[in-house]
């Protein structure tokens, strides 16, 4: 068999027709006779053609039936079929065509005619494989550029957020742990259908990776209030209470240049809230219960659960029970009370990240 040649399976059960097709068709294609249904689906099992040609009135199985088996499998369904038929009549045509055959032959048939159908027919099958090729390469090439991408904006997440733990004297990593234990939040949430109406709507991935700029308002505070060792004055303390504002701005200025804006409401809904209290003490808009968003809530408890437990120039990190019992204390007053109760349901997982130092 020359492999540089389009193979046809010529398939009809009057074997003078066979000879004839092989005799037409064998000078410029490799060419497989067979004069039943059944020894074309046995040999479609070993080999598959470029094209079929199939008569439509055979006594064991009929072209339709045969052409609807070929179509149902998905190893078979896009080798293309051309009927060859003595019916005549459009409705014959019309089921033919509507059943998935390309064309539709009437013997008895020129030899030119024939040659040059299987010829438009085999260049058309060509451009359709070439443009599945390059819709596939072009679909991996899509995937390998948006891995990249997505790569590239956490590369920068982490150095941003790395920037602001260096300028908030913070180390262990901060940013990384409190997105690990709003996974660790999200995941018994969904878990226990709780707030579902709400976080049904969210990507969690990429919520995750947005809580990483929960902090970037730092940035915009002055080094001499951000690294003090002692106690802050009230003016201080107020340009401390502006850093969630900040942050909301150095986000809007981020969403110029990048129409990401899931990712990005989701930040700065992170940034903007996660000082806010449930009892409507907190910063910087004095949100009451659950008006305030359910991002700022979440990360109210990954925020200061690290921070008890971190040592910062001003104090020694409180032991991991401590800090369990401190946030448990705060339970409606300075946290949503059903997310302490799922806080309380997962500090084991809590305990095991602050001990790795991830």
């Amino acid at each position: 068999m020359d492999e540089s040649r389009y193979t046809i399976f010529y398939v009809d059960d009057d074997k003078t027709n066979l000879q004839i097709g092989r005799f037409i068709l064998a000078g410029a294609y490799n060419v497989f006779s067979m004069d039943s249904a059944s020894k074309l689906l046995k040999m479609l099992e070993r080999n598959i053609p470029d094209l079929i040609l199939l008569d439509v009135d055979m006594p064991d199985m009929n072209g339709y039936e045969v052409l609807k088996i070929i179509k149902a499998n998905s190893a078979y369904s896009e080798i293309p079929v051309i009927f060859l038929t003595a019916m005549s009549d459009s409705d014959n045509e019309m089921e033919g065509l509507s059943l998935g055959a390309i064309d539709y032959i009437i013997k008895p048939y020129s030899s030119p005619l024939l040659l040059k159908r299987i010829e438009v027919h085999l260049l058309v099958e060509q451009q359709k494989k070439k443009l599945r090729d390059y819709s596939i390469n072009l679909e991996r090439m899509v995937q390998e550029k948006t891995k990249t991408v997505i790569e590239l904006k956490n590369a920068i997440l982490k150095t941003m957020g790395e920037l602001v733990e260096c300028r908030d004297d913070i180390t262990g990593a901060h940013i990384e742990r409190t997105s690990i234990y709003l996974d660790i939040l999200l995941t018994k949430m969904e878990e226990l259908a709780l707030y579902k109406e709400e976080t049904s709507k969210w990507n969690k991935d990429l919520v995750i990776q947005s809580a990483q700029l929960h902090d970037v308002g730092k940035i915009a505070v002055r080094d001499n209030i951000l690294l003090k060792p002692g106690k802050l004055t009230e003016e201080e303390f107020q340009q401390i209470k502006k850093h969630p504002l900040f942050g909301e701005q150095v986000i809007d200025k981020i969403g110029q240049y990048t129409s990401d804006r899931d990712f990005l409401e989701h930040a700065k809904i992170f940034s903007g809230s996660h000082h806010e209290k449930w009892d409507g003490s907190g910063y910087p808009r004095g949100l009451q219960g659950e008006a305030i968003p359910l991002q700022g809530r979440l990360m109210a408890i990954c925020d200061v659960y690290d921070a008890l437990i971190s040592e910062r120039p001003y104090k020694k990190g409180y032991e991991h029970k401590v800090a369990v019992e401190i946030i448990q204390s705060m339970r409606g007053s300075h946290f949503d009370p059903m997310l302490v109760d799922v806080f309380v349901d997962v500090e084991e997982q809590f305990e095991q990240v602050a001990r790795n130092d991830i």
